[in-house]
């Protein structure tokens, strides 16, 4: 049994949608479908979700919301002329959505939850009509009925250990199931959405929960790209990576997944295949939990930018008992979370998010640091770019990191900061952000087009 997930890209229109029909009933395998709500149809459209998001604000606000609510109605019901369906599923979907409008208000934020999951939910009964009206046996799934519990954490909800055992009765269920993605209800019957990009995560946690042999991501590109094509022109693809080092480039910045969403398949040792809808022949890439296809030390190179250093110097820092905690408490009582702590014998750099420090919580975090720590230095550094660099190989070969270090030095980045992962799968250079692109296709060219002597 395999659990086929498809993105907002995929289901934008009813050509897309016809795409995805052939693609489940080519293999009988793909038992369970999941759905996103429909994205953009070109590159000025907006996706349903941030329609639905701000429909509710509006309503919130009482605004006059009778522009938006026709615009998300009339995306659906272009959906279902498309694909030849009747006006029945679109009156369907447009009573839910009334219902949802006229909800208890009096907690914003879940009353929020609900209409921004309905963009999914109401895609789901869609896209199971038209699979009927085809012919093809196929049940819309409500995540409530199937008992898809996850915690109240509104916008970052969590899947409830007992939830797998509840969604296991899928396997049992006659038929093509389509499972809106995105969110699923607390105990006490509320919606409650993943993190944005969370109809991955519900496509794992089913994968999970049924014991699925492959857990199938469809979306618009071939699968996983060694470096982002935005800044380096047709890099290479990667045929096979391990979960570990698809984490590390997700949290570094590859769009391909969030950085949670692999975790239930890879707990239950499901491979994963990111393939194209648009060529579904084409392999895609395998995520695996080991790979025997070995692509040299370095399997990919992501970067993000928007963050900055507290660097802090002390001499005999190394022989302080406590500096290290005391240092953490100041960055969390300040409310900060950071990145990375790359530290020396005498001096020690917190990684941070930019946006968190603004300017009256960096200036009492330097106050704090040099009175409470008796720090000789406190710097910090803004407009930082941190580039990894990730592969399993790594491990075992010797001289990766010089190779990196001296494709930066020959480009004339200056690197920040440079932080060995304890994995042992990844590195991290920090730069400044006016360096990233000429960093990223330094490396690119150092690990993927040289070859070394």
């Amino acid at each position: 049994m395999k659990v086929v997930k498809f993105g907002g890209s995929s289901l934008s229109s009813g050509e897309q949608v016809k795409k995805v029909l052939q693609i489940v009933v080519s293999d009988i395998e793909r038992k369970i479908v999941v759905v996103s709500a429909p994205g953009k149809r070109f590159a000025s459209d907006t996706k349903v979700t941030d329609l639905l998001i701000q429909l509710g604000e509006y309503f919130l606000q009482e605004k006059d919301v009778s522009e938006l609510f026709g615009k998300i109605i009339e995306r659906y019901e272009s959906l279902a002329e498309e694909l030849h369906l009747s006006s029945n599923i679109v009156n369907r979907i447009r009573k839910d959505l009334l219902c949802l409008l006229e909800r208890d208000r009096s907690n914003p934020e879940r009353y929020l939850e609900a209409i921004k999951a309905s963009g999914e939910d109401n895609n789901a009964k869609l896209i199971a009509a038209y699979f009927r009206n085809e012919g093809i046996e196929a049940h819309y799934i409500n995540p409530k009925d199937a008992g898809l519990l996850v915690t109240d954490e509104y916008g970052n909800a969590q899947v409830l250990p007992h939830s797998y055992e509840n969604l296991s009765n899928l396997r049992h269920q006659p038929g093509i199931l389509v499972f809106p993605g995105f969110f699923g209800y607390t105990e006490k019957g509320e919606v409650a959405t993943f993190s944005r990009s969370g109809s991955d995560i519900t496509g794992s946690i089913l994968a999970h929960a049924v014991n699925a042999s492959m857990y199938e991501n469809f979306t618009d590109v071939d699968g996983v790209f060694s470096v982002n094509p935005h800044i380096v022109s047709n890099p290479k693809g990667i045929r096979e990576l391990t979960y570990r080092e698809m984490r590390e480039l997700s949290y570094a910045g590859f769009s391909v997944f969030h950085d949670e969403a692999l975790i239930p398949a890879f707990r239950a040792g499901i491979p994963v295949n990111v393939k194209n809808t648009n060529n579904p022949l084409a392999p895609g890439t395998l995520i695996v939990n080991k790979r025997t296809n070995q692509n040299g030390p370095v399997v990919g190179i992501a970067s993000d930018n928007g963050f900055c250093s507290i660097y802090v110097s002390k001499y005999l820092m190394n022989r302080e008992i406590g500096f290290g905690s005391r240092l953490l408490g100041i960055i969390e009582e300040n409310g900060l979370s950071y990145e990375h702590t790359p530290s020396g014998i005498d001096d020690i750099s917190i990684i941070l998010r930019q946006n968190q420090l603004t300017s009256n919580i960096e200036e009492e975090v330097i106050n704090r640091i040099k009175t409470e720590l008796n720090a000789d230095e406190v710097i910090v550094e803004h407009d930082l770019a941190l580039i990894m660099v990730v592969g399993e190989g790594m491990r075992h070969n010797v001289g990766t990191t010089a190779r990196a270090s001296s494709a930066l030095a020959k480009v004339g980045v200056n690197i920040e900061m440079i932080n060995q992962g304890s994995s042992e799968v990844s590195m991290m250079f920090g730069v400044k952000e006016a360096d990233e692109r000429k960093a990223v296709q330094a490396l690119y060219e150092e690990f993927f087009v040289t070859v070394p002597v």
